[in-house]
C-alpha cells in the first residue's frame, strides 16, 4: 500500500526527548515549519521552558512529563496529544541516554536501565502509537544510530541498544507494512556523531571527560530528516558521511572496522577529570541546549 503523508505544516508531531539535543532541534523547526506539536521528556521545568518560548513564536504545543521508561507515561503522552489535537500523524522517538565506560566495569543495574530508555522506550513509543497511526496513516520515526550497524567502544551498552532498535524497528515494519499493508511509514534514522549535549548526559565510568568523536554533524541536520521522513515515506536513512562509511566498513570489511573502531578509544576523552559522572542515566537534566558548548580546551562541551 502506498502511504501518503501530511506537510509537516498540517501535521500534529510527537516527540520524545523533547528538551534538548536532537529532540528539540526537531521541535524547534517543525515550530518554524508550522507543525502542531507534543512534547515529551522527564523535565517538566524544562519542557515548560521551550514550550512558552515556541508558543510566543505562533505555534501550537504542549508539554507533557513524561519517562519512556514507563509504558502509562507514554500512554499519557499519547492521550495527551489526541486530548489537545485530536490525532497524531508523526511521532518520534527520539529518547536515548549513553554510558561511557568498559563492558566489564558497567554495572548491570546501569545498563539495564539504559536499554530500560534506549529500548524500551522505543519500543514503548511504537506500540502506544501505532494504534492511532494506523487510524489515520501517518509516520513513526525511530531514532537510532551509525551504531545501529557499527559499534563504537567505550559506548557498548549503547551501541548494543541501538543494534535492539534497529532490529526491532526492521520486523515492526515487516509486520506493519509488508504483512498488514497498514497506511502507517516506519522509518529508522541512523546519526553519526552530532554535536549536542549528549556526552554529558551520559553515566561515565570513565576517569577522564567524555566528548563524542570527531567530525561531527549539526543537530538540525537530523532534525531536517526527520522531518523529511514525516513527509515522504522513507525506510532508513543515515545522516552524515561518516554514518555511511563507518556502516559500509563494518558490513564489507568488519576485520578492517574493528581496527579502526579501537582507534576512537582515545577520540572519547578530554584531557580533565570528569564533570558529572552520573549524567542523566537516571534523573532528568535541566538544561535545555541543542548542541554543545565551546570547551575551554578548543573541543566541545557537553553542556
Amino acid at each position: 500500500m502506498s502511504v501518503k503523508l501530511k506537510p509537516v505544516k498540517e501535521q500534529v508531531i510527537v516527540i520524545t526527548g523533547a528538551s534538548s539535543g536532537i529532540g528539540l532541534a526537531t521541535a524547534e523547526e517543525a515550530a518554524e515549519r508550522g507543525a502542531m506539536l507534543v512534547l515529551g521528556a522527564r523535565s517538566a521545568r524544562a519542557l515548560n521552558e521551550i514550550v512558552t518560548k515556541l508558543s510566543d513564536r505562533g505555534c501550537a504545543a504542549i508539554a507533557v512529563e513524561c519517562d519512556v521508561t514507563e509504558r502509562e507515561q507514554v500512554e499519557a503522552l499519547g492521550q495527551a496529544a489526541i486530548a489537545r489535537f485530536g490525532r497524531i500523524d508523526t511521532w518520534v522517538n527520539n529518547a536515548g541516554v549513553s554510558i561511557y565506560g568498559r563492558i566489564e566495569d558497567v554495572s548491570e543495574a546501569d545498563a539495564r536501565r539504559l536499554f530500560d530508555t534506549n529500548f524500551w522506550g522505543v519500543v514503548n513509543g511504537s506500540l502506544v502509537a501505532m494504534p492511532y497511526l494506523r487510524r489515520s496513516g501517518g509516520a513513526l520515526i525511530n531514532v537510532g544510530s551509525e551504531v545501529s550497524d557499527a559499534v563504537v567502544p567505550l559506548q557498548g551498552f549503547y551501541s548494543a541498544s541501538k543494534h535492539a532498535v534497529k532490529g526491532f524497528t526492521d520486523a515492526l515494519r515487516v509486520e506493519v507494512v509488508e504483512v498488514d499493508e497498514a497506511p502507517v511509514s516506519i522509518t529508522l534514522i541512523q546519526p553519526t556523531a552530532v554535536n549536542t549535549p549528549f556526552p554529558q548526559h551520559a553515566k561515565n565510568y570513565m576517569s577522564q571527560e567524555p566528548k563524542l568523536p570527531t567530525p561531527q554533524i549539526e543537530p538540525k541536520k537530523v532534525a531536517d530528516a526527520i522531518l523529511d521522513a514525516a513527509e515522504n515515506p522513507t525506510r532508513d536513512t543515515k545522516v552524515g558521511m561518516m554514518a555511511k562509511i563507518n556502516t559500509a566498513a563494518f558490513k564489507f570489511a568488519p576485520g578492517m572496522a574493528d581496527k579502526m573502531a579501537a582507534k576512537y578509544v582515545e577520540k572519547q576523552q578530554y584531557d580533565e577529570p570528569p564533570r558529572n559522572p552520573d549524567g542523566a542515566l537516571y534523573q532528568p537534566s535541566e538544561r535545555t541546549h541543542v548542541v554543545a558548548r565551546t570547551h575551554g580546551t578548543g573541543g566541545k562541551e557537553p553542556e
